[in-house]
Parts: structure tokens; sequence; C-alpha cells
């Protein structure tokens, strides 16, 4: 039985194109590491937010006053509690493929986004590999703008993050097949040029 996602992505293959892995980020609500920084900006955020509307409406201040501070108390409840359900839902609609001839994200909430990378120009490969096997291969250099404060936590921010298999298991082997269909690449180029 074919899983999830090869049927999202098995549309998107070339003729001639062979798939060689796909798979999907881990589901569920989880931290990343940008939480550190994130978790006690949001609890100052929006406790401050909570606490100022509350005490407009308690004093009776006029009605601009009470709904000048509803915007900031969405943010801080986004910033508190929206923002991991969010990116879970994200990851529930990201699928990954890897090919002969290139690597495949399709994403999207309520689009349906394709991002191919040939394998013949990607030259910037990075593992972040955890204990538990699980991990994330990225593609190119890392953003600045992806590093510093974006991330996935706004939606749409992940334009400003470097693509990749985002936690996916068995991170290390899927690498491995990564940099050997590279190598068979290679191999198939060189023969193309002896022939001719």
């Amino acid at each position: 039985m074919r899983d999830e996602a090869f049927l999202a992505v098995q549309n998107e293959l070339s003729l001639g194109e062979r798939l060689l892995w796909s798979g999907r980020p881990k589901p569920g609500l989880m931290l990343r590491s940008s939480d550190v920084f994130l978790i006690p900006f949001s609890i100052m955020w929006g406790g401050f937010a909570i606490f100022w509307e509350s005490s407009v409406l308690a004093s009776g201040a006029p009605f601009f006053f009470g709904i000048w501070g509803i915007p900031f108390v969405v943010i801080g409840l986004y910033f508190m509690v929206g923002r991991f359900f969010v990116d879970a839902w994200q990851r529930e609609k990201t699928f990954y493929a890897l090919t002969n001839q290139r690597v495949i994200i399709v994403s999207g909430l309520f689009d349906r986004n394709i991002k191919s990378l040939s394998l013949r120009t990607l030259s910037d490969v990075s593992l972040n590999a955890k204990r538990d096997g699980s991990g994330t291969i990225t593609f190119g250099p890392t953003h600045p703008m992806g590093s510093m404060y974006f991330g996935a936590w706004w939606p749409g921010t992940r334009r400003y993050t470097t693509p990749g298999f985002e936690m996916i298991r068995d991170a290390k082997n899927v690498y491995e097949r990564i940099r050997t269909a590279q190598g068979m690449d290679d191999v198939q180029k060189m023969v193309g040029k002896q022939v001719r």
C-alpha cells in the first residue's frame, strides 16, 4: 500500500524520473530551538497586552482605548498558543520526495506549493540529526532572516527559511541517499561526456 507522502508527490514526477524516497515531517505539537527566545517573549507580550486590555475595560475608559488593545491581545495569544497549532498544521500539509533527479517539497495550507531543487546544482546539503535518529536536512545556505526571528512561527515567513526536509525520521539514512543520488548523477554526466 502506498503511503500518503508518495500519493502527494507522484503527480509531480517527470517522465523517466524515479522516486528514491518519500516522507513527511513529524506530526503534532513540537518545541523548536527558537522557542528559547519566543516563549519568554510571548509571555511578556501576551501578559502585558491582556493586563493592559483588562485594565482599560475595568476602568471604563473611552471605547477607542478598549478596541485599541484587541489586536495586541490577539497577537499575544497567537504567540503564546496559536503558533504551535499553525506549525503542526503546516507540517501536516507538507510532503517530501527524493528522486534520481531532484528533491521535491510539497507544502501549503490553502494552496499547493511545490519547491523543486535539482541534484545537479545542489551543492550545500547539511544534516542536523538528533539522538532518536530524526533530524532536518537543509539545501543551501541559511537565510539570515530565517536564522534570526522568523523560522516557521508566523504565517508567510517560511520563505525566509532555507528549504529542507524538516523533522524527518531516519534523517541520516535519507541524507546518505541524497549524497548517493548526487554521485550517481555525476557518473551519468561523466558517461554522457565520454559518449560525445
